[in-house]
C-alpha cells in the first residue's frame, strides 16, 4: 500500500543508521520531532464535493486526499501535519485516451479546472489543487500503464502515459529492449509525467535526457486532440515535441507517448574513485566529459557530501579501511567520491574503464573498485525514502539543482550553499553538500542537498524552508543558471522563471499555453504565475 502521507511503499524504508544519527547529532543538535497526524483527521476535514457525477469519477474522501499533494517539502509538511487546506473535488482514473477525451470534455464544459496526475512524484508543487471557487479535477493517468505498440525496426514504443518506470521497464525487458530513464524517483514517476516535467535520468550520458528519447505522443487539448507523429528528424518549422516537453498539463493531457527504446546492454557496472580535492575533482570530471568518455553515467560529489555518504552508508570497517587507504595514497580528508557507470558491450565496457583509468591517473585519482559502485546501484532509488528516516528524529531535508557553464560551477556551488546556511534561522546550523551528477560538453548539472532541524512548529518550519529556498533561488538566477535542471518548474520555481526566459519568452509561453487552454482551466499557477 502506497504511503498516504509520505513516499513510496508503506513497506519500505531506509532507516538512519546509528552512525548517521550521531553524525547528525553532532553537527545540527537533537533533532525535534513534531506530531504526525491520523489519516482519519484528515479525512474529517476533507469537504463535500461540487463536482456534477461522472461514472468516471470518484468523489470519495480518501481518493482525494491521497491525490492532493505531492513530495516537495512543503506537500511533506502539509500531510504530515494534517493541514492540507485544499483538496481537488474528484479524481478521475479512465483507462484509455478514449476515456480521457470524455472526461476532459465534461470538466472544460462545467468550467472545472483539471490537474493531470502521473505518479504524484512532482517536487515543485505541479499537482497541488489551487484554491478559489472553481471546482478541481484531479486526473489521474495511473490506470494508462501498457506497452500499446513496438516496432523492432524503428525501436520505437508506445506506452500509456501513466506507466511507472519500473512497469515500463519490465515490460521492454520481456521484449528484450531498455529506455534508460533513471531518475531518484524511477519507482513512481511515469513516463507522461517525464515529458511533462522535462526530466533526465542517472544514466542520461548514455541514454539521453527525455528530450533525446521522446519521439512522439498523442494530447488531448481542449481544442482537440493533438497528435505528433514520430518522426526520427525533421526541418519543417519549429519542433512541436518541444511545445509539449515541459508544458507541465498547461497545454493538454498526454496521454499516450512514443519513445526511442535500445536493446538490453551486454554488461552494465558501476565504479568509485576519489580525488585529492574538490578543485582537481572539477577539472578531472570535466575533462572526462569534454573527452566524450563513452560513460553512461558520471557523478562527482563535493568533500562534505563524500563524507556524509560514508558515514550514512553505516559499514563502518569498510569505511576504516577505505580512508587509510586513501590517506596513503594521497587522498586526504577533503577526498571527493566520483562514481561511474559502463554499459554496452564487454569490450565497450573494458575499454570506457580503461579510458576512465587513464583520466584518473593522470588527475592524481584513486580507483577503488566497483564494491561502492554496488552499494550506489543497489540503493539509487531508496534514498527518497530516507526522509522518512531523518523525520522520525526530528530532522527535515530538502534539495535543489541547478545546470551552469563549467566556468561558473564553482562560484555556483559555493554562493548556494552559503546562502542555504545564511538563511537557516533561529540561530539553528544546517548540513548541505552538493553533487554534480548530469555532465556535458559546456557545463554541469549541480544538486544540493540540505539537512536542517525542524522548529517547534511546522509553521515556522516551513517558513525557515521557504527563507532557504528562496535565497539560494536568488543565486541561481543571479550566477545566470537554470531555476530547474530537471524537477521542472511547477509552482514553487515559477517566480524564477522570468529571470531565465526573458519578457518575450513568457510571452511566447503564455500565448502558446492560451493558444490551446483559452479558458485557462488546465492547472493554473503551475509553470507561470497566475497574473
Amino acid at each position: 500500500m502506497r504511503r498516504w502521507n509520505g513516499w513510496g511503499d508503506e513497506a519500505n524504508e531506509f532507516p538512519l543508521k546509528p552512525s548517521g544519527l550521531a553524525f547528525l547529532r553532532e553537527r545540527l543538535g537533537e533533532g525535534r520531532n513534531l506530531p504526525d497526524a491520523a489519516l482519519e483527521t484528515v479525512l474529517a476535514q476533507v469537504p463535500p464535493s461540487r463536482l456534477p457525477d461522472h461514472a468516471l469519477v470518484s468523489t470519495d474522501a480518501e481518493t482525494r486526499v491521497r491525490h492532493a499533494r505531492g513530495q516537495s517539502l512543503p506537500d511533506w509538511l502539509a500531510m504530515r501535519s494534517g493541514a492540507f487546506q485544499v483538496f481537488p473535488d474528484g479524481v478521475a482514473e479512465p483507462e484509455t485516451s478514449d476515456q480521457v477525451r470524455e472526461v476532459l470534455d465534461w470538466a472544460l464544459a462545467n468550467g472545472i479546472h483539471v490537474i493531470t496526475y502521473g505518479g504524484g512524484t512532482s517536487v515543485a508543487g505541479h499537482i497541488n489543487p489551487p484554491a478559489g471557487d472553481t471546482p478541481v479535477l484531479t486526473l489521474s493517468l495511473g490506470r494508462m500503464t501498457t506497452l500499446l505498440a513496438l516496432d523492432r525496426d524503428s525501436q520505437v514504443a508506445r506506452f500509456g502515459a501513466g506507466t511507472p518506470g519500473p512497469s515500463l521497464e519490465q515490460q521492454l525487458r520481456e521484449q528484450g529492449y531498455v529506455l534508460g530513464h533513471f531518475p531518484q524517483s524511477f519507482e513512481l514517476s511515469t513516463v507522461g509525467g517525464w515529458v511533462a516535467s522535462r526530466s533526465s535520468g542517472q544514466q542520461s550520458m548514455r541514454y539521453g535526457r527525455i528530450e533525446q528519447m521522446f519521439a512522439g505522443a498523442r494530447v488531448e487539448t481542449p481544442r482537440g486532440r493533438l497528435d505528433i507523429p514520430a518522426i526520427p528528424a525533421s526541418s519543417a518549422g519549429p519542433d512541436v515535441r518541444e511545445m509539449v516537453l515541459g508544458s507541465e498539463g498547461r497545454l493538454g493531457v498526454i496521454t499516450e507517448v512514443d519513445v526511442r527504446v535500445t536493446p538490453l546492454p551486454e554488461h552494465e557496472s558501476f565504479h568509485v574513485a576519489f580525488a585529492p580535492d574538490w578543485e582537481s575533482a572539477v577539472r578531472l570530471v570535466r575533462g572526462m566529459t569534454q573527452a566524450k568518455l563513452p560513460l553512461s553515467m558520471l557523478r562527482l560529489s563535493n568533500a562534505e557530501e563524500t563524507r556524509t555518504h560514508l558515514v550514512l552508508a553505516g559499514h563502518d570497517r569498510l569505511v576504516a579501511v577505505l580512508h587509510k587507504y586513501l590517506a596513503l595514497r594521497g587522498n586526504p580528508d577533503g577526498k571527493c567520491m566520483i562514481t561511474f557507470g559502463t554499459t554496452g558491450s564487454r569490450r565497450q565496457a573494458r575499454q570506457a574503464l580503461a579510458e576512465a583509468k587513464r583520466h584518473l591517473r593522470a588527475a592524481g585519482g584513486v580507483y577503488v573498485g566497483t564494491a561502492l559502485g554496488r552499494k550506489w546501484e543497489d540503493s539509487r532509488f531508496r534514498s527518497p525514502y530516507l526522509r522518512h528516516g531523518l523525520w522520525e528524529h526530528g530532522y527535515a531535508v530538502d534539495t535543489l539543482e541547478t545546470c551552469v557553464n563549467w566556468d561558473r560551477v564553482p562560484t555556483m556551488v559555493a554562493r548556494v550553499e552559503q546562502a542555504i546556511r545564511d538563511n537557516v534561522g533561529e540561530g539553528e546550523a544546517v548540513h548541505v553538500f552538493t553533487h554534480l551528477s548530469h555532465m556535458y560538453g559546456q557545463g554541469s548539472s549541480i544538486y544540493t542537498t540540505y539537512v536542517f532541524r525542524c522548529s517547534d512548529s511546522y509553521e515556522a518550519t516551513q517558513a525557515r524552508w521557504r527563507a532557504m529556498k528562496s535565497a539560494a533561488s536568488d543565486v541561481i538566477a543571479d550566477v545566470g543558471g537554470t531555476i530547474s535542471h530537471q524537477h521542472g518548474v511547477g509552482r514553487d520555481h515559477a517566480p524564477w522563471l522570468h529571470r531565465e526566459k526573458g519578457d518575450e519568452g513568457i510571452a511566447a509561453i503564455d500565448a502558446l499555453l492560451k493558444h490551446f487552454d483559452p479558458q485557462q482551466q488546465l492547472n493554473p499557477g503551475c509553470l507561470l504565475e497566475d497574473k
